[in-house]
């Protein structure tokens, strides 16, 4: 491979090197890569990712901690060889690097559930895989399929399927991805084969049942399974660079040695400079026709609110953290405000903001994310969780890496479908039982591996210490540049016949019109 052409942002400085690492293997070689970017916040990403990667910095790298269904799987295998002494199979798990700081009670609790402790899951076919006696602290195998029982289902890869959906009468209409139908509430509406349907329940595992709502418009939006999320590293160096362009565009730094800076540290060419120049100039303006003196960076978070032609507010926040940091943040505001208005609200997560969709009439409140404790973060997204389809799919993935939900049973292997009715059964019955293993791996795969729920504390701590400004705008019928991916995500299945392109420029326009009024008046 001589030269790899990226096309997209791959979302971190690791990532981008990977990619054209691809490319000039041969001795003395060096690698090359061209980036072909998709539009403005594209080309910022790129830029600084470029910046980033020729300065020699790359991303933290994130490293699932103390995952007790994968733990379940060790201890089985463990169990197979010989018989074990607790304490020195406790110590010998925490050489291991990500269960270093696993703590006692948490290995004891997987060693109870391994060991069939809990007879009421024996009627789904739930069965000790080891004996475990906890007076003298030693375990090992239990019964002769063990051994084959451990090597048909060890791994950790979920099996994912695509969901059938068909209308309250029976009739299907087609099918959506199981990681669309996680983030799916029931009331959400969405589009399946250019018309509107509502989501009323899942049935049976994996089938979505919904009813029509042709005439009414999408409250979520189109979903794209193979994006990837730009790394939390990543997204504050953006946020600085942000920072330094209203900076120097404030202070009358010549446009040009702008252009040249881009080009310079970024390797752009001198079209993507400019568009980037030409994009900060419009917010900034768009900002001022507004009144507004300090603009979005690592130390500013603007919160605008775009109400459009049928009355719809869509909150958006300017929080460029990356989609996971985004994905905590936005649940956890949207609980919050749904708690106060009685009812669901839309979410829109992307790396550089997220939006909570407000339906008409109903009054917003933008000060959630300044009211949060960082502390109670995590709390406040397992309530926003715990009933979801997201956290019932999950705990499938999870009870099927902890061998509670077999893939291969006696060389016959089981449907996913008939994995998911019963973890779905499995679940209300050992939902209440106080610190069961695989329901708290499920509740740490999706706040620390789905979510970013460490670095999103953060963000509010940074808040709270009055490190980030929080400024909220009042509503307005025209979006900052800055927000229309956000918007647009949001209403990218409204206009059906219309490209994404289109329906920027229009935006583009109504941003350029309202500059020029501001600036004539």
């Amino acid at each position: 491979i001589d030269l790899v052409v990226q096309l997209g942002s791959p979302k971190s400085v690791t990532r981008a090197i990977q990619r054209v690492g691809r490319a000039g293997h041969r001795l003395g070689e060096v690698s090359k890569g061209i980036f072909i970017c998709s539009d403005r916040d594209d080309a910022v990403e790129v830029a600084i990712m470029l910046k980033e990667a020729m300065s020699g910095h790359l991303d933290r790298a994130h490293m699932p901690r103390n995952a007790l269904d994968v733990l379940a799987q060790h201890i089985a295998g463990m169990a197979i060889e010989q018989k074990w002494n607790v304490e020195e199979a406790y110590e010998l798990v925490r050489r291991a690097y990500p269960y270093k700081d696993l703590n006692r009670k948490d290995f004891e609790e997987v060693l109870k559930y391994l060991s069939g402790a809990y007879s009421q899951m024996e009627k789904y076919k739930v069965y000790g895989k080891i004996w475990y006696d906890p007076e003298e602290g030693v375990f090992g195998r239990r019964g002769k399929l063990a051994r084959a029982i451990y090597s048909q289902n060890v791994g950790t890869i979920p099996d994912e399927v695509r969901v059938r959906v068909r209308t309250i009468s029976g009739r299907r209409i087609g099918s959506i991805e199981e990681e669309f139908l996680e983030r799916l509430m029931p009331g959400d509406r969405f589009v399946l084969g250019g018309k509107v349907y509502e989501f009323v329940k899942t049935l049976r595992g994996f089938t979505a049942v919904v009813m029509p709502a042709y005439d009414e418009k999408p409250t979520v939006p189109s979903w794209f399974s193979e994006m990837l999320p730009l790394s939390y590293d990543l997204a504050l160096e953006i946020s600085r660079f942000r920072g330094k362009m209203f900076e120097w565009l404030e202070n009358g730094v010549d446009e040009g040695e702008i252009v040249e800076w881009i080009m310079r540290n970024c390797r752009a060419d001198e079209n993507i400079a400019n568009a980037i120049l030409q994009y900060f100039k419009e917010e900034l303006l768009y900002l001022k026709s507004r009144g507004v003196s300090k603009y979005p960076s690592d130390r500013v978070l603007l919160v605008e609110v775009f109400v459009d032609e049928d009355g719809k507010k869509y909150v958006v926040y300017h929080a460029l953290f990356g989609r996971r940091v985004n994905d905590a943040l936005s649940r956890a505001v949207a609980y919050l405000a749904g708690r106060r208005v009685r009812r669901n609200l839309g979410i829109i997560v992307g790396d550089h903001g997220f939006a909570i969709v407000y339906p008409p009439g109903v009054q917003v409140h933008c000060s959630y994310l300044m009211d949060i404790k960082p502390e109670d973060l995590p709390e406040i997204l397992r309530k926003a969780i715990e009933r979801t389809e997201l956290f019932e799919r999950r705990f499938r993935h999870v009870a099927t890496r902890g061998l509670m939900l077999l893939r291969r049973y006696k060389g016959v292997e089981t449907s996913i479908r008939r994995r998911q009715l019963n973890a779905k059964k499995i679940l209300n019955l050992i939902r209440e039982i106080e610190d069961f293993p695989l329901v708290k791996e499920t509740y740490r795969e999706i706040l620390e591996d789905v979510m970013d729920v460490k670095n999103a504390m953060e963000v509010l701590s940074r808040i709270q210490r009055g490190e980030i400004e929080v400024i909220m705008l009042p509503p307005t019928r025209v979006p900052s540049p800055f927000s229309h991916n956000i918007v647009l995500q949001g209403m990218s299945d409204v206009v059906l016949m219309e490209s994404k392109r289109q329906m920027l420029a229009r935006l583009h326009n109504m941003v350029m019109k309202m500059i020029e009024g501001k600036s004539h008046a």
